[in-house]
């Protein structure tokens, strides 16, 4: 890893004008403050159809695990759909694997239009740690989206300063020592399959 971390940014959200992309943004202001490089990665510029593993590399899948394999780190942003994170996001992780985030820090930034925007997040650990991925503990929760960002800004400079917190987390820790296969990877045939 070079002295200054890459970070790539996965949006999520679909949305024209969402506010997981503005909060990612926002989050790599902090990698950049922090002495790293962000870019975002927004899912709304790849072509990934449905996975279908007789297909791993279909319309612009291994461009994206490419990218995500040269960063040093990955944050994750997602929309909350129905209590977990978006059916875009399951898909580029689906194209991706053990190549892409084996031992490389994952940070996880969440938002709702509701109250509680936690459950995704939890659901996306799992995922990476079935991965062997190493996910910050400090994590990114914006609830009440509408309100939180309005006209591409943030109008709570609290949430504002823990986005930007995020970016600044991956950064200081984009180089930490991966753990130990998980018993979850060891299990996850899926990602070999």
């Amino acid at each position: 890893m070079t002295n200054q971390p890459r970070v790539v940014a996965i949006c999520g959200s679909l949305n024209e004008k969402s506010t997981t992309r503005v909060a990612l943004q926002n989050a790599l202001v902090g990698v950049e403050s922090e002495g790293g490089t962000g870019e975002l990665l927004d899912l709304r510029e790849f072509d990934l159809p449905l996975f279908d593993p007789s297909n791993r590399d279909a319309g612009d899948a291994a461009e994206l695990k490419r990218r995500v394999r040269e960063a040093d780190a990955v944050i994750l942003g997602t929309p909350v759909y129905h209590g977990s994170y978006s059916s875009p996001l399951k898909t580029a992780l689906d194209y991706c694997g053990f190549d892409e985030f084996e031992g490389k820090t994952v940070g996880l930034l969440a938002v709702a239009g509701g109250r509680f925007p936690i459950t995704a997040m939890d659901h996306l650990r799992s995922v990476c740690r079935a991965l062997d991925a190493w996910v910050l503990p400090y994590e990114a929760a914006i609830p009440r989206s509408h309100s939180a960002v309005v006209n591409g800004a943030f109008t709570d400079a609290e949430l504002e300063s823990r986005v930007v917190a995020l970016g600044r987390q991956i950064v200081l820790y984009a180089n930490i020592e991966p753990c130990p296969e998980s018993f979850e990877s060891g299990e996850n045939i899926g990602a070999v399959d």
